[in-house]
């Protein structure tokens, strides 16, 4: 069995690992949960079955040794977190966004272990991005792969959700400091990467952001035009201002087009195509649980999990072009998100918004 620990009691924990968890009961068992509310986490422990409770992370690293931490902690203490989770050599699961910027991911990524190609690597770090693991969001990414839709061509890409003064109200939230950024990294990254996962790497990005109507420092919408390095263009919106909310994804191929439209998770049902290639196999939803088994799978293996250094990196830096662009008020390629750009070590590159 692999021993799990859950860093952070609050609804994450509760609503998207725990269920997890217990999906996969045959093959991982939380042995601790740390948080620093004492009575919050021993509630949590009695609720959930989990027989040891710490304050600490340092503590609950030394006494339980676990295999796998997963984070589900405020965004400005992940970084942190990951690191000493990692220099203690259990493997993470870290919720997203992963961290505030691209130095911070590249800083942990540099305390992982070792990758070996007879599968003893590790430990390793992957980021919660579970709306790409359903099966349409597979079967898409195998017909891409192949060639059987032909070439990709333009795509849209839309976060419409809404966010309330309710929302924002909790102190950490809407702040560079501790989120790092607005609606396009804490709740577009997740179409963002699966977008990503199909088209494959970004060349260029055009964007505006802006903050219109909720009290908060960073975004509360965002507007890209995209140019692959394929060639394909897409249009991506993020926003927590739409009252009747949808996540909507549609890539045009060549030959046929794929189109997604749901909220915060899928079945295949909400998967529509032209192509008569369209026929996912079966049907798993996406999902904490989904990405979870990937986790496990690889951890078994010594492998390097999907959604994890290079892979895991692509959003981040995606967003990171798309910060630049929307607040220099110019194109962004990629080859200039650099440790030279001041938008590597903050989102909002020190200007704001």
């Amino acid at each position: 069995m692999i021993r799990a620990a859950i860093v952070g009691a609050g609804a994450v924990a509760a609503h998207g690992h725990i269920p997890a968890l217990r999906a996969h009961r045959d093959r991982v068992e939380p042995v601790a949960v740390v948080d620093v509310d004492g009575a919050r986490a021993r509630a949590f422990a009695a609720e959930h079955g989990i027989p040891a409770v710490h304050t600490d992370l340092t503590g609950m690293l030394a006494a339980e040794r676990p295999d796998l931490v997963l984070v589900c902690t405020p965004p400005h203490l992940h970084a942190g977190q990951a690191v000493e989770c990692l220099e203690a050599g259990a493997w993470v699961w870290c919720e997203k966004p992963l961290c505030r910027s691209l130095a911070e991911y590249d800083r942990i990524q540099a305390a992982e272990g070792p990758e070996d190609p007879e599968g003893a690597g590790g430990p390793y770090l992957t980021v919660v991005y579970q709306q790409r693991f359903g099966s349409g969001a597979e079967h898409l990414r195998e017909l891409a792969g192949s060639g059987a839709l032909g070439r990709p061509l333009v795509g849209l890409c839309t976060t419409a959700w809404h966010r309330g003064e309710d929302y924002y109200a909790v102190p950490y939230r809407g702040r560079w400091e501790t989120e790092g950024g607005g609606t396009t990294v804490l709740h577009g990254i997740h179409q963002m990467d699966l977008m990503l996962s199909v088209f494959g790497d970004w060349a260029e990005i055009r964007a505006m952001a802006g903050r219109l109507d909720r009290p908060i420092e960073t975004e509360d919408v965002s507007m890209a035009a995209v140019r692959f390095a394929s060639g394909a263009m897409a249009s991506v919106v993020t926003s927590v201002l739409c009252p009747r909310q949808e996540s909507h994804l549609r890539f045009d191929f060549a030959g046929g087009t794929v189109e997604l439209r749901h909220l915060y998770g899928y079945r295949n049902e909400h998967w529509t195509s032209s192509s008569p290639l369209w026929a996912p196999p079966r049907d798993v939803p996406s999902g904490h649980e989904a990405q979870l088994g990937t986790v496990l799978d690889a951890f078994a293996r010594g492998e390097r999990p999907p959604a994890s250094g290079a892979d895991g990196r692509r959003a981040m830096e995606f967003v990171t072009g798309l910060y630049a662009s929307a607040l220099t008020g110019r194109p962004v390629r990629r080859e200039e998100v650099t440790p030279d750009s001041p938008f590597y070590h903050r989102l909002d590159g020190g200007l704001g918004l």
